[in-house]
């Protein structure tokens, strides 16, 4: 049996998946990148190999991904987050032609061709507005974690509208609306909807083509599904495993080479057989 690991070192989180040569994801792991991301790469990739009941010796090849990429020193081979999320998207999803991951500290647009390539992509500039930082500023303020974020903005009934556009400045925002007498799930919902409208605008850039597959670790909350939905007015294809969506297209990658391997080592053994 063949494995392949895929290493998604990200800003915040890195994190790791083991695939069969099926393709059939055996491991995953999860961990947040405190100080060190080389240390970080290290740590979640021994322990998606853990979780998968194998040895480091039994991956085959391993493609690292995201932001840190570079720190992955044990890894063989290095591909775009951008490459990498439309790889995974596309293998779940075979008819996702636009792709939005919002991550920890950027978020991304990408346009994929009928062959599942990328066509165009855009990043958002205005420093970490519209992205998973900007709930983290909201996560502080209302001294909640960021998992209980969506759901309380879902029960918002008059929504709060937010200015800022940078996150220094979200918190202070939200303390005044909380100040003002405004409900916490109102004020939520009015970072979501700034979250969204940002991120519309960034698919727009690229050329808005269904179908549209939304990844990364924010596309676990449920109030921004919602959001983007409403402002993108199209339905989004919402994986189980978004949060693992580089990682997932990088193992994608690692198995391609992983097979070449197998099938070149093949070739070379029956040419010298006698």
């Amino acid at each position: 049996m063949l494995y392949v690991a895929g290493v998604d070192v990200g800003s915040t989180q890195a994190k790791a998946v083991v695939l069969d040569d099926e393709g059939r994801m055996v491991g995953e792991a999860i961990l947040d990148v405190e100080m060190n991301m080389g240390t970080a790469a290290q740590q979640v990739f021994e322990k998606v190999v853990a979780n998968a009941n194998l040895t480091p010796d039994e991956i085959a090849f391993t493609v690292a991904t995201g932001y840190g990429r570079y720190r992955v020193t044990f890894g063989d081979l290095q591909v775009t987050e951008i490459s990498c999320h439309a790889r995974g998207a596309t293998a779940e999803f075979p008819r996702t032609r636009t792709v939005l991951d919002i991550g920890g500290q950027d978020t991304k647009a990408i346009r994929i061709g009928e062959a599942g390539e990328v066509v165009d992509f855009a990043m958002n500039d205005k420093c970490a507005a519209g992205t998973g930082r900007f709930l983290g500023a909201a996560s502080f303020a209302l001294e909640l974690p960021l998992s209980e974020l969506g759901p309380l903005a879902l029960k918002a009934t008059a929504p709060v509208k937010i200015t800022t556009t940078c996150t220094v400045f979200a918190e202070s925002e939200i303390i005044g609306h909380l100040a003002k007498g405004h409900r916490p799930e109102d004020v939520l919902a009015g970072m979501h909807y700034s979250i969204a409208t940002r991120c519309a605008s960034l698919v727009r850039r690229v050329g808005l083509t269904p179908e549209i597959t939304f990844t990364g670790g924010v596309s676990r909350n449920a109030a921004m599904v919602s959001l983007l939905h409403k402002v993108l007015d199209t339905p989004l294809n919402v994986s189980a495993q978004g949060h693992f969506m580089g990682a997932i297209g990088a193992a994608l990658y690692a198995l391609d080479h992983a097979r070449a391997g197998t099938r070149h080592a093949a070739a070379l053994a029956e040419e010298v057989a006698p």
